[in-house]
């Protein structure tokens, strides 16, 4: 893997599917506070570890002396998962993977993580949330591809009304669909395997579950 890739630990759940470990393989590690835990889970030393440390638990602390450590301010403008990202930018990172992204006890960390997919998105960058058996990316104007499982779940919420929407190998197609802000109509589909989605304008998410085959 490129070394412009980075993966961001992030402090929500993390589960070790094999998609996780081809996903991160390879890749730079920067660890945002108490996302500091999945990196022995995962085996890996990050290279950097930033964050005010006020999620980081005692038993963690010690660990991983000899990677450098950033601190900040609990009073700070920015998450510490915004701060570890920036760090990966200035670093040469184009690929992110926000590993620990996706559920946890914070849906208003998760929530941002998803909005600032959208943002890294739009300028330019390559980005993939995971929470190991969750899969999230942004979707804008353009076409992306995933490769997901026959008969896996997923679903595209959209961050305001989408224009221009087609859904490809899907159970549920759609081909140059108008969603209102707000409309469920994205959500729940059922892979057939890798779908191509396609967008005029707009800004959305799709959300997969991979290991998820309830669709089956």
């Amino acid at each position: 893997m490129s070394q412009s890739t980075f993966t961001i630990l992030l402090g929500g759940e993390l589960s070790l599917t094999e998609r996780l470990r081809q996903a991160v393989g390879g890749s730079r590690f920067i660890a945002a506070d108490g996302g500091m835990r999945h990196a022995a889970a995962l085996g890996v030393t990050p290279e950097l570890w930033v964050g005010d440390f006020d999620s980081t638990p005692a038993d963690l602390d010690g660990a991983f002396p000899n990677v450098p450590r950033q601190p900040y301010p609990a009073a700070k403008a920015a998450t510490d998962g915004e701060i570890a990202v920036s760090e990966a930018i200035a670093r040469g990172a184009r690929r992110l993977i926000l590993a620990g992204a996706l559920g946890g006890e914070r849906s208003d960390h998760a929530l941002q993580h998803l909005l600032s997919a959208v943002g890294l998105a739009e300028a330019g960058f390559d980005v993939l949330l995971t929470s190991g058996k969750e899969e999230a990316v942004p979707l804008i104007s353009g076409t992306i591809e995933l490769d997901l499982p026959k008969g896996s779940l997923f679903s595209v919420p959209g961050f305001g009304p989408l224009a221009g929407l087609s859904i490809e190998n899907a159970r549920y197609p759609l081909t140059d669909f108008h969603l209102p802000f707000g409309s469920s109509r994205t959500i729940s589909n059922v892979a057939e395997g890798k779908v191509r989605f396609s967008l005029s304008s707009g800004r959305a998410i799709v959300l997969a579950r991979p290991y998820d085959l309830s669709g089956v």
